[in-house]
């Protein structure tokens, strides 16, 4: 068990790291399925570079076909980045929300039409939702951690503003901040992180390393700090129990580990009495 899970292991906590961190972002942001949309368009340009578009744009510019569909994916990706950076309106007219499910709808229709196109169409469609976190070899922990580093480097040199456009896009405004331009900045980064992860565990691994681990850290705190210990402890408590569970059942990695965080989410849920109960006991 050891040998074959540890290299899935370990790349679903680096992957824990950063999705648990940028995850608080996107719920306090209000644009829970962000995350969902890009995994999606990063789908659906993996899915039309491994049509042959990759193989095309390797030959035309002379680089690997696997650099030249990831390439594909990325700028899909920067794409959508874009359109969510300039559709944070001042009015309520058309909420930024609209923008988020067009997209993946749009993305996820595409992805279906370009798979319907390939010898085993189904088997790559779902292969793009639960990914192959099983298979993945120390390269790809390697390359995920150092590309995931700098994106938290960046982060953390622009924490301030980052969490100012967040938390209070309004008070970013008023300081003179660019709020469109901040916003490509952290979606841009954010569709780099989203493009490589969905690579190895799919889409629907891939909203769950965001989004769950945040939803269970806002059920107890609002402050940032315990926000994220408690987004990552739960992300690793999760992760750990789906690939044990996975290994002794003998069940296809990628479902066990979301239902996996989905249990532990339904724990959070029934812990949060106990914990308001002890939490008020010694404020007395």
């Amino acid at each position: 068990m050891f040998e074959l899970m540890f290299p899935a292991l370990v790349a679903s906590l680096v992957m824990v790291g950063l999705h648990g961190y940028l995850g608080i972002h996107i719920i306090a942001r209000g644009v829970i399925f962000v995350d969902l949309a890009l995994a999606q368009v990063a789908a659906m340009g993996w899915a039309a570079a491994n049509l042959g578009l990759g193989q095309w744009i390797g030959d035309l510019l002379g680089i690997p076909a696997a650099v030249a569909g990831y390439s594909v994916g990325l700028g899909a990706t920067l794409i959508a980045a874009a359109l969510f950076s300039i559709a944070r309106m001042e009015h309520d007219f058309v909420p930024q929300e609209a923008i988020i499910g067009t997209v993946f709808v749009v993305a996820s229709a595409a992805t279906i039409l370009l798979a319907a196109q390939a010898p085993q169409g189904a088997e790559h469609v779902e292969e793009l939702l639960t990914g192959t976190l099983l298979w993945v070899t120390w390269t790809d922990i390697t390359r995920i951690a150092i590309v995931y580093a700098g994106i938290g480097i960046v982060h953390w040199r622009f924490r301030d503003r980052f969490l100012m456009l967040s938390l209070d896009p309004e008070a970013a405004r008023t300081k003179g901040l660019s709020v469109a331009r901040w916003d490509f900045l952290f979606y841009a980064l954010f569709g780099i992180m989203v493009t490589m992860s969905v690579a190895i565990v799919g889409v629907l691994l891939v909203f769950s390393f965001l989004v769950i681990p945040a939803v269970i850290a806002f059920l107890f705190t609002s402050t940032p700090s315990r926000l994220l210990v408690i987004a990552w402890t739960s992300g690793v408590v999760a992760t750990c129990l789906g690939l044990f569970v996975s290994f002794q059942a003998d069940l296809p990695t990628g479902p066990v580990v979301v239902c996996s965080f989905a249990f532990v989410l339904l724990a959070a849920f029934a812990l949060r009495p106990v914990v308001g109960r002890v939490a008020a006991h010694k404020n007395r």
